[in-house]
């Protein structure tokens, strides 16, 4: 928690009887929790005007309008599904999951999720939320199985971004999940999967804007060497767009061996990230299990892209 948001914290809890703290965060069960929370919420909005909401509509970044064209931004998105493989599997998620989704498996704060009364919290990572779905449905699958999921999502994030950033966008992102085979195979053929639609959607929509996947290995010479013999001649001339980015430091303790970076413009726009993550080796307790994860932004991407809306 940032300092100032501790400091305000702290003292919000100082005026309060003095197990209230305790009583809130440890001895009440999670659904009493909810019930007095949801009391409190319904007790706050039976006393709210429209001029309230009015005010709150004008000045809170959550729930603005996204200052995207819905039209290019669709058809952008059409594409995108009209390209994604066959054994990749659509998922519609729920605009929640349960609480603790993201700081369970990732080394991120509960700070920068917009948490509900309800035990549940919005949606602030996809790639997230389908390592749940993928490791539910390793579950039932064949040890040598694999699992390639696929959602396009509007997230929710509760940190503040900088000028001209959005506390809500959309992504459209990948799972794969699959048992370790050795040597690195399991987790060069799920970088084949991804990094082969990538690049097939950037040669697609935007050829014009120079657009480069960097690839990072931390730490794992394996997959540096799957990366040399395996992962590039497996996208054939596609592999023009892979660059190596061996010097990359954001993400490492995130991402697990590889990291990816989808970029344009000669590097200086980001469009998506990715990597290889333990999500759903934690999620099943299988530290055998391999999850890689990928995404990019659909409403940047639209904005390169200029497609021409569907006609009426």
């Amino acid at each position: 928690m940032p300092d100032s948001e501790g400091r305000a914290a702290e003292r919000v809890w100082r005026g309060l009887p003095g197990e209230t703290r305790e009583a809130l965060e440890r001895k009440l069960p999670p659904t009493d929790l909810q019930t007095l929370l949801i009391a409190v919420a319904q007790a706050r909005a039976s006393q709210a005007t429209a001029a309230d909401v009015m005010r709150r509509w004008q000045g809170d970044r959550f729930v603005r309008p996204a200052a995207c064209d819905p039209r290019e931004l669709a058809t952008a998105e059409a594409r995108l599904w009209q390209l994604l493989p066959a054994e990749f599997t659509g998922i519609e998620l729920s605009p929640v999951t349960p609480l603790a989704t993201c700081v369970a498996v990732a080394p991120v704060s509960q700070n920068r999720v917009v948490t509900t009364v309800r035990n549940t919290e919005v949606v602030s990572d996809s790639t997230n939320v389908l390592a749940i779905e993928a490791a539910a449905r390793r579950r039932g699958q064949p040890p040598d199985g694999q699992v390639h999921l696929a959602a396009c999502h509007r997230q929710l994030r509760a940190q503040v971004f900088g000028p001209g950033s959005a506390a809500h966008f959309r992504l459209f992102a990948l799972v794969s999940s699959g048992r370790d085979s050795g040597s690195g195979r399991t987790e060069a053929s799920m970088a084949i999967r991804h990094l082969a639609y990538w690049t097939k959607v950037l040669q697609a929509l935007i050829p014009h804007r120079q657009p480069k996947i960097e690839l990072s290995v931390f730490d794992a010479p394996v997959l540096g060497e799957r990366l040399a013999d395996t992962i590039r001649p497996g996208l054939a001339a596609r592999a023009a767009l892979l660059v190596d980015k061996p010097d990359r430091t954001r993400g490492r303790g995130y991402y697990a061996g590889l990291a990816l970076r989808i970029t344009a413009d000669q590097g200086q726009a980001e469009l998506g990230d990715g990597g290889l993550t333990t999500w759903t080796a934690q999620l099943t307790n299988d530290a055998k299990e391999r999850c890689l994860v990928s995404c990019i932004a659909t409403e940047r991407l639209a904005t390169m892209a200029r497609l021409e809306p569907p006609g009426p």
